[in-house]
């Protein structure tokens, strides 16, 4: 299975995915680190995959939501963004409402 389908399998057969450096517990950038915080904040259970792993994901994650940062994202197989993104709705009650609804 090439990098594109595994990544499309994974986004759509998880309620909520994050791409990520590192992990939940010892994410290794300050943007990962604060999308687990926002996601823990909001009691989601989630698959988190790290990048760092796989150079293939790490690039092809990029290409498959052409969004050039890591972490990102997806509910319901839908992209939702990345750290800033997670923040500002998290601050909203976007995030959880969304999060409550997977």
């Amino acid at each position: 299975m090439d990098t594109q389908a595994t990544i499309k399998e994974t986004v759509t057969n998880n309620h909520v995915v994050l791409y990520m450096k590192g992990s939940p517990k010892f994410p290794q950038c300050g943007f990962s680190n604060l999308a687990t915080q926002i996601l823990d904040a909001c009691g989601a259970k989630y698959i988190a995959i790290d990048v760092l792993q796989d150079q293939a994901i790490r690039e092809g994650i990029k290409q498959y939501a052409n969004w050039p940062t890591i972490p990102q994202l997806y509910v319901k197989g839908e992209f939702i963004g990345g750290a800033d993104i997670m923040r500002a709705m998290y601050e909203s009650g976007e995030l959880q409402t969304m999060l409550t609804e997977a």
